[in-house]
């Protein structure tokens, strides 16, 4: 590209204060000029020098040569995941502190929301300054949420994003050193798949990864909170939550199954599609549009075919990730009630538990189920992917 053509806009966010980037103020130029007019090409900020394709590009290929070297050494096959997490590990794992933060305080502030209620109960023995100290607790809890929340996953689908834009760069370079042997093995349809389709499960993969172990400490956490509240009954609650996840497990293997096969069926779609636009001219002289065009729907079949399976099993998943919890809220309550007796399910505890469960239940079955379905689809992605671009450097 020619360097004279590149506009000059720096981006504001190398400069920005802690302060700016936590509350992303420094975003609010392009606002107001959004607000004013259209925006164009020339309002877009320059990309900073760490998320530039070229710089992840040499430092995913100076990970992948260890790689390279490790496996040359007797010492196991490449792997793509151990290159990727020297590069963006420790910085991922931060932002898991910032995600822990915020779940605690989500336990939290209905305990404090539970203390405010028996202020105005009768006969309380709260003080006027202790409500004060729930309130203004509960104000914080507020404001570390919108805080810790936004932040985080700003940060993680950054993280995502270079993962994503350093294995097209990789890819991009291996399509140009391909060998004779290699170009005859691989398509240019099979690399634009790669590139456009499988990558895009690094955005989506370290979003959830973190409530891989957040998820339990959470439930643990819950779980101490409520027998404390409403005793043994919460056994049966948590019995419903053992029960459901394990059925969102089964359901993210089906999940990796499914694209798989679906990711095969695309790359077969590609490549004869390639094929067809490359010799149109000698399809139209003959007059072989009809087959060619049915070879092409059979492929295509099959790939709708599993991706309709997989939007069946989506449905299924929501409707445990919505009844699930309810199922769970009616049973806790239906045994305390029974054990305990109805009078004990007051508000001081309902406005406790309610919030409580629905958080745990929001992690275990919603966000686990994610992380779990995002895992297997990546783990493929970097198999994908690590075949593709281990020729071009052994």
């Amino acid at each position: 590209m020619d360097e004279s053509s590149k506009h000059h806009n720096p981006n504001p966010v190398v400069t920005a204060n802690p302060i700016s980037k936590l509350f992303f103020w420094w975003m609010n130029p392009l606002f107001k000029k959004g607000y004013v007019r259209q925006l164009e090409v020339e309002d877009m900020y320059n990309v900073v020098a760490e998320d530039q394709s070229d710089r992840l590009g040499d430092q995913l290929e100076k990970e992948w040569a260890k790689e390279i070297e490790k496996s040359n050494a007797g010492r196991g096959k490449p792997s793509l995941f151990w290159a990727l997490f020297r590069m963006f590990g420790l910085e991922y794992m931060l932002f898991g502190l910032v995600l822990l933060c915020e779940e605690m305080t989500k336990i939290v502030q209905p305990l404090l929301l539970g203390g405010l209620i028996r202020y105005f109960t009768p006969g309380s023995e709260v003080t006027k300054t202790e409500s004060l100290l729930y309130a203004g607790g509960i104000s914080l809890c507020a404001v570390i949420l919108a805080v810790s929340h936004h932040p985080y996953f700003f940060g993680v689908q950054r993280i995502g994003m270079k993962m994503r834009i350093a294995c097209c760069s990789l890819l991009y370079r291996k399509s140009l050193r391909l060998s004779n042997d290699g170009l005859a093995g691989t398509t240019t349809g099979q690399i634009v798949n790669l590139m456009s389709n499988d990558v895009n499960r690094f955005d989506q993969a370290v979003i959830f990864l973190h409530f891989l172990w957040v998820g339990p400490l959470e439930a643990i956490a819950v779980l101490a909170i409520l027998w404390r509240q409403l005793g043994p009954s919460t056994l049966a609650g948590f019995a419903v939550l053992l029960l459901l996840v394990p059925v969102q497990g089964y359901m993210g293997k089906l999940f990796s199954k499914f694209r798989q096969k679906t990711a095969k069926y695309t790359d077969e779609r590609v490549r004869l599609m390639n094929e067809i636009i490359a010799g149109m001219r000698v399809i139209k002289m003959y007059c072989w549009e009809k087959p060619f065009g049915d070879l092409v729907k059979k492929v295509r079949r099959r790939e709708i075919a599993l991706i309709w399976k997989k939007k069946i099993l989506s449905a299924i998943t929501a409707c445990n990730w919505v009844v699930g919890p309810r199922i769970m809220y009616f049973v806790v309550v239906v045994t305390a009630a029974l054990v305990l007796g109805p009078g004990s399910l007051k508000a001081t505890v309902m406005y406790v538990v309610i919030p409580l469960l629905f958080f745990v239940t929001q992690t275990m079955m919603g966000y686990l189920f994610m992380t779990v379905q995002t895992l297997q689809e990546t783990r493929i992605t970097m198999g994908r992917v690590a075949v593709s671009v281990s020729e071009c450097f052994t």
